[in-house]
């Protein structure tokens, strides 16, 4: 016999919300979601004190609570950590596998020069934690126009190696000609990249950008950069802001450069005699 009314209306989950019922997620690295209260949707880059951070398209992050309250993929979830996996080998920002439990040896006598404070912070960033198992320091030039001078002072030797990096080291630049000058003093090793200035080693990408801007002759390269990223510019406290958010952006090797790369690790190598 046929039913006239259809089945009881109250059988089943009735009461089960339209975008359905919320369910556990972890808060996976690289996971995007959306905070249902603010809208706010970004990528997961953190997890940690019972807080997640998000960070959207236009780079902006926001700190919220785990738990509910997000949506993936519109559907409710409660954000949870993420599980810890089985103990493996840990690797360094470098792509080597770190040292468990070892301590900052004392700095050799070798040394590894580089131009300024923003190439200083970006090896440290990537190479800090082999740099200090090693007991390589890494000092700033502030430029290399008296390098053959900081040559002389540092009386390389067997035992004491001196690495530089310089920036855009091109044929027939300024800093070609000034490494040359010092070729031949043995237990030095002078090294380059072809980027006008460390910015570059970072992958544009990493920025939501396709590229790097050229440039004009005679306009400063940071603040012509900047002001093509449509980053404030007017000022000295801007290019500084401004290389902290590059820097922000680098998490490991794979944000850098080949040709960035694989001079530094060229230096290590050459300093620690490997």
């Amino acid at each position: 016999m046929v039913d006239r009314y259809g089945s009881d209306v109250l059988a089943g989950d009735w009461r089960r919300p339209a975008r359905g019922r919320t369910v556990e997620q972890a808060a996976e690295s690289g996971l995007v979601v959306e905070d249902a209260e603010s809208g706010f949707c970004g990528e997961i880059m953190t997890v940690e004190n019972g807080l997640v951070v998000l960070e959207d398209r236009h780079l902006t992050r926001r700190a919220f609570r785990l738990g509910p309250g997000f949506l993936l993929d519109g559907r409710p979830v409660s954000l949870v950590p993420p599980p810890r996996g089985p103990s493996g080998p840990r690797r360094t920002a470098s792509g080597s596998l770190a040292v468990q439990d070892a301590r900052a040896k004392v700095a050799l006598p070798s040394r590894i020069l580089v131009e300024g404070r923003h190439d200083a912070e970006l090896v440290e960033r990537v190479w800090g934690d082999d740099l200090r198992v090693e007991g390589v320091a890494v000092e700033m030039l502030d430029g290399v126009d008296d390098l053959a001078a900081v040559v002389r002072e540092f009386a390389p030797s067997p035992d004491r190696r001196l690495g530089v990096l310089v920036d855009h080291l091109v044929e027939g630049s300024k800093e070609s000609r000034i490494a040359a000058s010092v070729a031949h003093v043995p237990h030095v090793l002078v090294v380059g990249h072809p980027y006008v200035d460390v910015w570059q080693a970072v992958k544009p990408a990493r920025l939501s950008h396709e590229s790097w801007p050229t440039i004009p002759r005679g306009t400063d390269w940071k603040h012509g950069v900047c002001e093509a990223f449509g980053w404030p510019h007017a000022s000295q406290a801007d290019i500084a802001r401004a290389w902290k958010r590059i820097l922000s952006r680098v998490d490991s090797y794979a944000d850098l450069e080949p040709a960035f790369l694989g001079r530094v690790e060229e230096l290590i190598d050459f300093v620690t005699g490997s």
